[in-house]
């Protein structure tokens, strides 16, 4: 095999998808090798498929590694998990995305334990460090790095709908413990899924593979110190400037972060231009999403992309134009009303109207043109969403519906596997009651004492069901049953994350979440509960079906990783408990952190954010609606949301039952172009866009360079960014953040606009 032969030198196609919600990683789908020629030594091609199924063979030079699970190994992963789970809370709450910790964890936890195992002594954490442990230390970082997404979707979505405490930090212990709930389901999940999914099934679980081989390849092979030296530094330069850059671009957001091209445009002439500055068409210098689209490829952010033109450059002033969404001017009063107070920065509604009233000094008549204020003020809480929607409001629910036709069409399409996945759980639960011998014809490699024993996970999974009906009745007021009843749909859900994880690299976890609250959205009305406490109930049964299935797709996508390393199972299972433990307080912590920093994220009085919280605005419209008397669907918008949502299982269909696999990739991503539905920013499509196709072209004309160099860059780009939004909040808490000492050049209207 081609990344296992010294004379070789292979790379691997970055291809993988996701949604606005979903974990995402780098893909590996094939492998071009590289073979010396007869003449002159050089490189000649020779096409290639990577292995994805069996364990890679043992280097006969490799000591052998006697000690998989350490201290200093779960240690390290955890810290870098918690980096990652700074990262996930960041970038969230901006675009409702969040990334798993697999190949940062790989990198740069080989960074940290290499040069550790040769300088320190044994009992300070020195003594061989190898792939296995490696993997061991990556599993950890994936786990603590995990359920961002319940605090960047139903948590938000339920302060702004008045159900919890006035403010996060006094429920913190209520955060904490619901967390407690989610931190350990789809772990223990995973557990009997493995040998089906892995060893049966042999599905690709591309981030899995992707670590596996950057593992690999940073410890075996003649030139493995130097590849690992070139990969941690590209990975640490990437890290530190995206870190720089978010934090210093706060102070000239005008100049190095965003760029109003459109806004410029206008004020040299071409005035119509300010139409498109107010649909949000702003260039902005991200790198965590130009990092995103590197390792995405080009089906994902075209797709992306297509979507937001779609919705913000077509259909939005079209329904404008139609008068069939409310055009602002019922808005014409605003300038002298009294400001909401903002934490941090001016009130961007003065901001707006001051620069509105200079350009034009009529704000109805732009309004009537353009509707920029209800474009830009995407948090207004409408008095009548149905005959009087927003632009935002109106396309919510076709971006909403294509997400969920689209995963639920990727699960029809493979029901088989998932039928034979739940036969293959049941049997062996059945197997460790039987008294009957039950003949299992799936052979793992594993010795016996490094597979995850049944009284670990089972134990695991009885624990965390009884502390569940204990949380949830004690501090939320839910009864017993319906608890039971959202573990068992979490259990099913995990089904659909591990199954579209494993061929398709996308985790669909909000969709999974959104159907869930329809699911519990119905038991409510059933049972006649008021409607802020069917609301409640959906989210929260919503989330335990969410972090389930997040949790079920990351950890089986590390048992990928530890198959084809030749890892203990074991050793990472109780790294991923480790993890677990970190993740509950880190997420929790931090989202705290940024709703004190920025209270706009769970306050709808505010008039715009900082954070576009698209996740939030999703969930909070699906408990909104399937707790109400009526459904607060605007016709046209319900239309049009059923038109694209069966354009979208169509599309799934045709690609499992018309198109070769070699054109799938021509095949338009409905996840993400329901995301450019539901997110008014369009930055981050552009941004994933221009990543995207510089990795295109990088790997097509340097393409040594790109397989040394582009993980590792992409990684660094994510997390850094992250890591420098959390510095940022503290700033803004401190009172030193740009708002404060920045400057506005560049800005429109020479108002500050970070």
């Amino acid at each position: 095999m081609a990344a296992q032969n010294q004379d070789e030198l292979g790379y691997a196609r970055s291809i993988s998808s996701h949604s606005d919600k979903e974990k995402g990683g780098a893909v590996i789908t094939e492998v071009t090798s590289y073979k010396p020629s007869d003449s002159e030594g050089k490189l000649e091609p020779q096409a290639q498929f990577i292995n994805t199924d069996d364990p890679f063979p043992e280097s006969p030079d490799a000591p052998i590694e006697d000690q998989q699970l350490t201290v200093r190994a779960v240690l390290v992963g955890c810290m870098l998990g918690g980096i990652i789970a700074a990262s996930n809370i960041y970038l969230g709450l901006k675009t409702g995305w969040t990334f798993g910790a697999s190949l940062f964890g790989s990198i740069l936890g080989f960074a940290i334990l290499k040069p550790l195992s040769r300088a320190a002594p044994t009992f300070l954490g020195g003594g061989y460090f190898g792939p296995k442990e490696n993997n061991v230390c990556q599993s950890a970082a994936t786990s603590a790095g995990s359920l961002g997404l319940l605090f960047t979707s139903g948590f938000p979505a339920a302060y702004q709908l008045g159900l919890l405490s006035v403010h996060p930090k006094d429920d913190i212990g209520r955060l904490i413990t619901f967390t407690i709930c989610c931190a350990f389901f789809g772990l223990s999940f995973t557990q009997p899924l493995r040998k089906f999914y892995i060893l049966k099934l042999k599905l690709v679980f591309p981030s899995g593979v992707a670590a596996a081989y950057t593992i690999h390849s940073l410890h075996v092979g003649r030139d493995a110190e130097v590849t690992a030296r070139k990969k941690t530094k590209a990975l640490i330069y990437a890290f530190v400037f995206a870190i720089v850059l978010r934090v210093v671009s706060e102070y000239a957001p005008g100049v190095l972060w965003d760029w109003h091209v459109f806004y410029t445009l206008n004020r040299i002439g071409w005035t119509s231009a300010i139409g498109v500055e107010s649909w949000g068409w702003i260039w902005e210098w991200t790198p965590a999403f130009i990092g995103v689209g590197m390792l995405t490829g080009i089906n994902a952010s075209y797709s992306f992309l297509g979507g937001s033109f779609l919705a913000w450059a077509v259909v939005g002033p079209i329904i404008v134009a139609k008068g069939m969404v409310s055009a602002g001017t019922h808005y014409t009063w605003h300038i002298n009303e009294p400001l909401a107070p903002m934490a941090g920065f001016r009130d961007y509604r003065q901001r707006i109207d001051t620069w509105i009233y200079e350009l034009y000094g009529n704000v109805s008549y732009l309004f009537k043109l353009f509707s920029l204020w209800d474009i830009l003020i995407v948090r207004r809480s409408l008095e009548d969403p149905i005959n009087q929607p927003s632009p935002r409001y109106w396309l919510l629910w076709p971006g909403t519906l294509m997400l969920l036709c689209a995963s639920f069409s990727e699960m029809a399409c493979n029901w088989r596997s998932l039928y034979a996945a739940m036969r293959s759980a049941s049997g062996m639960l059945l197997q460790r009651f039987s008294k009957n011998d039950i003949v299992d014809d799936i052979v793992d490699p594993v010795p016996e004492h490094e597979r995850v024993p049944f009284w670990a996970w089972g134990s695991l999974l009885v624990l965390s069901t009884i502390v569940t009906c204990v949380v949830m009745g004690v501090q939320f007021g839910q009864n017993v049953g319906v608890t039971l009843l959202a573990i068992v749909f979490s259990f099913l859900f995990s089904f659909i994350g591990c199954e579209s994880s494993g061929r398709t690299n996308i985790n669909p976890v909000t969709s999974i979440g959104n159907a869930s609250q329809l699911i519990f959205g119905g038991l409510g009305r059933g049972q006649n509960y008021s409607i802020k406490r069917g609301e409640l109930l959906n989210l929260l049964s919503g989330m335990l079906t969410l972090g389930a299935a997040e949790q079920a797709g990351d950890m089986i996508g590390d048992l990928k990783t530890t198959h084809l390393l030749g890892a203990s199972p074991w050793a990472v299972f109780v790294a991923q408990l480790c993890g677990a433990v970190v993740s509950i307080f880190m997420a929790a912590g931090l989202y705290v952190v940024f709703s004190t920093a920025y209270p706009c994220i769970n306050d709808l009085s505010y008039t715009t954010c900082t954070f576009p919280t698209p996740d939030v605005q999703s969930w909070r419209a699906v408990a909104v609606a399937v707790s109400s008397s009526t459904l607060p669907i605007p016709p046209s918008s319900g239309y049009t949301a059923i038109g694209l949502g069966l354009a979208a299982v169509l599309s799934v269909v045709a690609k499992y039952t018309v198109v070769p696999p070699k054109y799938h990739d021509f095949i338009p991503n409905f996840n993400a172009i329901g995301i450019g539905f539901i997110m008014n920013v369009c930055t981050y499509p552009l941004a994933m866009f221009f990543g995207s196709t510089l990795a295109f072209f990088w790997r097509g004309m340097f393409f040594n360079n790109y397989q040394m160099y582009c993980f590792a860059v992409a990684a660094g780009f994510i997390a850094g960014e992250g890591l420098g939004g959390i510095v940022n909040a503290i700033f803004t808490i401190s009172g030193v953040s740009g708002a404060t000492y920045g400057t506005s050049v560049g800005c429109p209207g020479g108002v500050y606009c970070g």
